[in-house]
């Protein structure tokens, strides 16, 4: 393992946002309280689609974590543009000579430290409200916000590492992650229903993250990232807070 210098100054692309928060580079009020931040803080307004806008913020930086993307409200369009990016992204850095490492996390849930819901949460929100009738019988990947920050900083002190690195907790059948959430909340009506329920249930498929475990990642257990994510949700008004003892 090669380890970076001690002290650097790094960018966070999209620092507001649900990954980019636990990085620890505030953006709002709700990351300005966060510790150090008026000691070693210095906030930039950056459109990722402005050439040099970011160039004024990644000015004099040692290194950039970029968790960042153009908002869309299609699903399909941001997973194409994601690989569509990471693609030209490594290719470019290829021809100049920088050192690029890519993370891809699955599902991202957990606590939030950001105000606002993203996509992920909202659709956790949508189960716990009951506005939600049915499941699809598919399976999922999960992995906890914190884990994919201290991935990213993993990767980035390790000046050993290179190309890509899956960063997967957990993957099961939406049954059974609407089960745990049962479990772990059993006052809310999250629906029992699936969509497909006279076709086979689909299998979860296997992945591998030894990249990231050779790194020492050892990544949360899934039943406390939901834990996080509900009690979140709650904490910031997205969800009523029903009285019952959870079974965590």
């Amino acid at each position: 393992m090669v380890e970076a210098a001690a002290e650097q100054l790094v960018c966070v692309a999209g620092a507001g946002g649900f990954i980019g928060s636990w990085l620890r580079t505030p953006k709002n009020s709700h990351l300005l309280a966060l510790d150090g931040a008026q000691e070693r803080l210095s906030l930039y307004h950056a459109d990722v689609l402005d050439y040099m806008s970011l160039r004024r913020a990644f000015s004099l930086c040692d290194g950039v974590f970029h968790v960042a993307s153009p908002i869309s409200n299609d699903p399909n369009w941001y997973c194409y543009a994601k690989t569509v990016v990471e693609k030209t992204a490594m290719e470019e850095a290829s021809k100049r000579g920088i050192q690029l490492i890519i993370v891809i996390p699955s599902v991202t849930i957990g606590r939030m430290l950001q105000p606002t819901l993203n996509l992920t949460l909202s659709r956790v929100a949508t189960y716990m409200k009951g506005t939600k009738k049915a499941y699809s019988n598919a399976v999922g990947a999960y992995v906890d916000v914190r884990d994919v920050a201290l991935d990213h900083i993993l990767v980035y002190e390790d000046l050993s590492t290179h190309g890509w690195y899956l960063c997967i907790g957990d993957m099961l059948h939406q049954s059974e992650f609407l089960q745990m959430m049962r479990e772990l909340f059993p006052q809310y009506p999250i629906t029992t229903k699936c969509k497909d329920e006279n076709k086979p249930m689909i299998k979860p498929y296997k992945f591998s993250t030894q990249r990231l475990g050779a790194l020492g990642m050892k990544f949360t257990p899934l039943k406390e990232s939901l834990y996080n994510t509900v009690v979140s949700l709650q904490e910031n008004g997205h969800i009523p807070v029903l009285l019952h003892k959870s079974s965590l």
